[in-house]
């Protein structure tokens, strides 16, 4: 579909919706009793654009929506939308220029044209006088009064699947500026990628792209500590670079937050704080402790019966997040420690290397258990933390997990490097745990490559 242009001067919508019908056997059809022809005709009352493509086994049939079609959806939808004032109003087609559009011009996101093109195409129902006898392939079915005729349609086998289709034109251009651009290899399209793919593939990219940006320092940094002979300080350039390193990691995830948070207010994206269910205190849940200003509303006007319930709501809260850290503080001293250390001692004790190699790969093997157990421990406690925001229920989470892959990836090294002061045995522990690793990896990436090839 080429691009053309509707009276406001905009790029008619590519086609952006496939049905799947499957192809009839006759070649003679009654198209006014036909279904796939009424299905057709009436996508084209609903103001759609319709395009059937005849395949080997199945008939498809391309839908697209000029502006004002899924303008009207949208306002039939009630949807929100931002304006040029700051503020979230409904919909109305007729005050299209009041609404603020997407970063590349458009009026709706692609979640956004998804409900409308769901509205409408399930929205066609029997709006005669009477119900409606259809045929396909000598098969005769009523459509009934109010009945939606895709939904029918599905129910009796005949439309085998609705999906989204590829939009050609945005794909080309993707692939032009974004994917075959090899001169600019860190320069992202963003919003474009926003605008086709959404929020989490293009905050993903953005990343990357920051990402590769930032990493020339750390390896300009170390090429010339490798190439550049310091003569007697060389011994302290490596110390030098490590706390490079850390610093540069603490910048880059400081940067890397501020445009997370500009890109985020650019395509007008805000994230609520979502509420755990089951735990109330005072009679309040916890969506109402979450802020204070709703807390006092619903507790009364006596400012010290306000700010005895706020004290004690934010003690709560402390008293849940601590005594969280205790419990997996305990489980990682009392459980997991005697763990590594007794795999640790096992290890250097042991004096076949094929029973050292069979000792690591139960090791790793209980170790992904352990984690998986962890994990889950560590999501269900957060459950029961009063979070102040996603951010901070994020950092409890990496802070549990963190403590368990620590003591996984470093407790076995600390213990022969401070303990046993056998560097030999290190490098030996070591070895044989990546070829472990490395040979449990590749036996697993066939059954990969197959569930995925499966989607």
């Amino acid at each position: 579909m080429g691009k053309e242009m509707n009276g406001q001067g905009e790029e008619r919508t590519a086609f952006e919706i496939g049905v799947v019908v499957p192809k009839q056997a006759g070649k003679e059809r009654d198209e006014s009793f036909d279904c796939v022809e009424v299905l057709v005709e009436e996508f084209k009352q609903a103001g759609l654009i319709v395009e059937k493509v005849i395949g080997i086994a199945d008939e498809f049939i391309k839908l697209a929506a000029p502006l004002e079609t899924l303008g009207r959806a949208a306002a039939e939808l009630q949807i929100k939308k931002p304006t040029h004032i700051g503020m979230d109003l409904q919909f109305e087609w007729d005050e299209v220029e009041a609404f603020v559009r997407q970063p590349d011009g458009s009026l709706f996101s692609w979640c956004e044209r998804f409900h409308c093109f769901n509205h409408l195409i399930y929205g066609i129902v029997n709006k005669r006088n009477s119900a409606v006898s259809l045929k396909f392939d000598g098969k005769e079915f009523h459509w009934e009064l109010g009945e939606s005729l895709l939904k029918r349609l599905e129910a009796e086998g005949i439309v085998k699947q609705v999906f989204p289709l590829h939009d050609e034109i945005k794909r080309k251009q993707l692939l032009r500026n974004w994917a075959l651009n090899w001169w600019d290899f860190t320069s992202q399209p963003v919003d474009d990628i926003y605008s086709y793919f959404g929020t989490k593939v293009a905050t993903y990219f953005a990343f990357l792209g920051m990402y590769a940006r930032w990493m020339l320092f750390p390896a300009a940094l170390g090429i010339m500590l490798q190439l550049v002979d310091l003569g007697s300080s060389q011994s302290m350039m490596l110390p030098i670079f490590f706390i490079s390193i850390i610093l540069w990691a603490v910048m880059f995830f400081q940067f890397w937050k501020r445009k997370n948070a500009a890109l985020l207010a650019r395509w007008q994206i805000s994230y609520s704080v979502v509420a755990d269910p089951g735990c109330k205190i005072l009679g309040l849940d916890w969506s109402s402790l979450q802020s204070p200003v709703e807390l006092v509303k619903k507790v009364g006007t006596d400012r010290a019966r306000e700010k005895e319930v706020f004290q004690r709501a934010e003690w709560f809260g402390h008293m849940m997040r601590f005594r969280n850290d205790v419990i997996i503080f305990l489980s990682i001293i009392c459980l997991q420690l005697p763990f590594e250390l007794a795999y640790a001692h096992l290890y250097e004790i042991t004096r076949p290397d094929a029973l050292k190699f069979g000792l690591t790969a139960i090791y790793l093997l209980a170790i992904q258990y352990f984690t998986k157990i962890g994990g889950k421990m560590s999501v269900k406690l957060i459950k029961y933390e009063n979070n102040e925001s996603t951010e901070y229920r994020a950092d409890s989470l990496v802070y549990k997990v963190f403590g368990l892959y620590f003591m996984q990836s470093y407790i076995g090294v600390f213990y022969h490097t401070l303990l046993h002061r056998d560097f030999k045995t290190l490098r030996q522990v070591l070895i044989q745990r990546l070829i472990v690793s490395l040979v449990k990896k590749s036996s697993w990436f066939p059954f990969c490559i197959s569930d995925f090839s499966s989607f």
